[in-house]
């Protein structure tokens, strides 16, 4: 289990972290920064202390209460719906591709694809406000038309690592689905 450090399309660092548990199993792993207490507490006082001002002008302290229900009800919100800590790919050969978002509450979400439904993972790029920016996805087989692709499935939406890092999960995942095409035509 390795992590090397990268940086995000915005230029945050981020952090992949690959584990291989058999050789057709692996796990990539791209970890944020976590929220950090300083720009918390920063915008949680600014609004607090316009919410003061508001109330010393208006002698009302429903401002306050307001201020301070609304600034606890968004960072809930936040932290439950917004801000993602670590984003995770586990390619296993034989089964599928389980892709993992782990936001900042705890909360998880799962999403797992069959690999009977994955015609291939590629790296796709789109340009953006005058800039390039590169994605992974995983391409899903049509049902009916076996050259086709039915669905394109983003991969990493939050973190949004850098080429660089797109093309190690790529690598990685490709050998995978090599090994799963090679099996194939054997048997």
């Amino acid at each position: 289990m390795e992590e090397r450090p990268y940086r995000s399309a915005s230029g945050a660092p981020i952090a992949l972290r690959c584990r291989q548990h058999s050789a057709s199993c692996r796990e990539l792993v791209v970890r944020c920064p976590r929220l950090q207490l300083r720009s918390l507490s920063a915008v949680t006082s600014a609004v607090w202390l316009a919410a003061y001002a508001l109330f010393v002008l208006s002698e009302n302290s429903m401002v306050l209460s307001a201020a301070i229900f609304i600034t606890l009800i968004g960072l809930i919100i936040y932290l439950h719906f917004v801000k993602i800590d670590q984003e995770s790919l586990l390619v296993i050969g034989s089964l599928g591709i389980q892709v993992t978002s782990s936001y900042a509450s705890g909360k998880e979400s799962t999403t797992f694809i069959e690999m009977g439904q994955v015609k291939d993972v590629v790296i796709n790029e789109a340009i953006h406000m005058q800039k390039v920016v590169y994605y992974l996805c995983i391409l899903l087989q049509d049902p009916g038309d076996p050259q086709g692709v039915s669905e394109v499935v983003p991969l990493f939406q939050s973190s949004k690592p850098r080429l660089d890092c797109l093309i190690e999960v790529y690598r990685s995942c490709q050998e995978i689905l090599e090994q799963r095409k090679t099996a194939l035509q054997s048997s």
